[in-house]
C-alpha cells in the first residue's frame, strides 16, 4: 500500500499558543492519541524501534503526530526526517522494510516504543542494528 509523502490535505493541526510544543504539521491522527502525546519543541517524539520477537534494540528515530498516524493505519514504520524534513517510510529506497506489529506509548508521553519485524538491516550502514559501536564502561563499583 503507497504511502503519500505529500502533506495532509484538508486536515488542521490543533490550535497552539506560540511556544507550546504541539504537532508543526497537519495531521490525521486520533485526538485523543494526540493529546497524550508530550512533544519537544520540534513538535517530535523519539521512537525506539526493537525487533518484536526478541527486543533487540534496531534504532531510534522521530515521530510527529502525522508519522504515528501513517504507522499506525498503514503497519508500514513511517517517520520524520528532521535534516531532510518530509517524512520516510523506512524500507522505501532501501528496500530494508520494517512491518509494525506493535506500538506502545511510554508513562510520560514522550516516547514510543515501536515493535517491528525487521526486513534486512535497520541502519544506513547496512548494519541489523544502529548499535553496534561497544563502548567501554570502567565503572569501579560491582552490580549491587
Amino acid at each position: 500500500m503507497p504511502v503519500p509523502d505529500a502533506p495532509v490535505t484538508g486536515a488542521h493541526a490543533r490550535p497552539t499558543p506560540p511556544g507550546t510544543p504541539g504537532p508543526a504539521r497537519p495531521s490525521r491522527l486520533d485526538p485523543a492519541v494526540a493529546a497524550r502525546l508530550r512533544r519537544g519543541p520540534d513538535g517530535l517524539v523519539v521512537a525506539v524501534v526493537r525487533q518484536h520477537d526478541t527486543g533487540e534494540v534496531l534504532m531510534v528515530a522521530w515521530m510527529d503526530d502525522e508519522a504515528l498516524h501513517r504507522t499506525l493505519t498503514t503497519g508500514r514504520a513511517t517517520y520524520w526526517s528532521r535534516s531532510r524534513r518530509e517524512y520516510w517510510v523506512k524500507g522505501a529506497t532501501s528496500g530494508h522494510h520494517q512491518h509494525v506489529r506493535s506500538v506502545a506509548l511510554d508513562c510520560d508521553g514522550d516516547a514510543l516504543l515501536v515493535s517491528v519485524d525487521q526486513v534486512g538491516g535497520a541502519c544506513h550502514t547496512g548494519e541489523r542494528t544502529c548499535f553496534f559501536t561497544e563502548l567501554p564502561v570502567t565503572a569501579g563499583g560491582e552490580p549491587a
